[in-house]
């Protein structure tokens, strides 16, 4: 693994690159019916077929590049196969568009567990990026704790109420957006709780 770390731009654009690409892909195919080997495949069963390798090969040049993964990535990386595969094998995108839910309850799970046992999980990933005090971080993860669960609630609400086209765009800039702003609103929490130590 190389010891030189990637620039910015680089990292941006392999942890956003599969998304911009399925989404890509599906306004390409969406409403598409594909015959493979004797069966019928709709547009976005492919196109999460698709995806399934490159989120891998992502990961995969991330962690060559930078010489470590978080768990969040992992985790990540994991379900997008398993889901995904479920997507393909059954030829059912309920599959897929379950896979968010279940990632948000388990790292909404995870910080719970942390917040009983008196600790703050989520300082461990992003202690580097945000320098905060104890109180800052405990209140940062019960917020954040309460953000997956209700995105978990969100995507449910969506994918069983709307059309795939409503979802998909959900996926590609609504939860994007969610997080965008969900850090803004901590504008605050930032400035009364942080130690404004940086390394260097």
């Amino acid at each position: 693994m190389s010891d030189r770390q990637p620039s910015q731009g680089l990292k941006t654009a392999l942890e956003l690159g599969p998304v911009a690409a399925f989404f890509a892909g599906y306004m390409l195919l969406r409403g598409e019916t594909f015959e493979v080997a004797g069966t019928e495949y709709s547009g976005f069963i492919l196109i999460t077929a698709a995806f399934v390798p490159l989120i891998a090969l992502s990961t995969y040049l991330l962690w060559r590049l930078t010489g470590a993964l978080s768990k969040m990535q992992i985790v990540t990386l994991v379900l997008v196969i398993v889901f995904g595969g479920l997507t393909v094998w059954f030829n059912d995108e309920r599959f897929f568009k379950m896979k968010p839910t279940l990632i948000y309850l388990i790292f909404g799970g995870i910080l719970g567990i942390g917040l009983l046992r008196g600790q703050s999980y989520l300082r461990l990933v992003m202690d580097e990026m945000v320098p905060l005090d104890e109180e800052g971080w405990m209140k940062l993860t019960r917020r954040f704790t309460l953000f997956f669960f209700g995105l978990a609630l969100l995507n449910e609400f969506i994918w069983r109420t709307m059309s795939t086209a409503a979802w998909v765009n959900f996926k590609t800039f609504g939860l994007t957006a969610a997080i965008f702003v969900f850090f803004i609103t901590q504008g605050r929490l930032f400035r009364d709780h942080g130690t404004g130590e940086k390394d260097g």
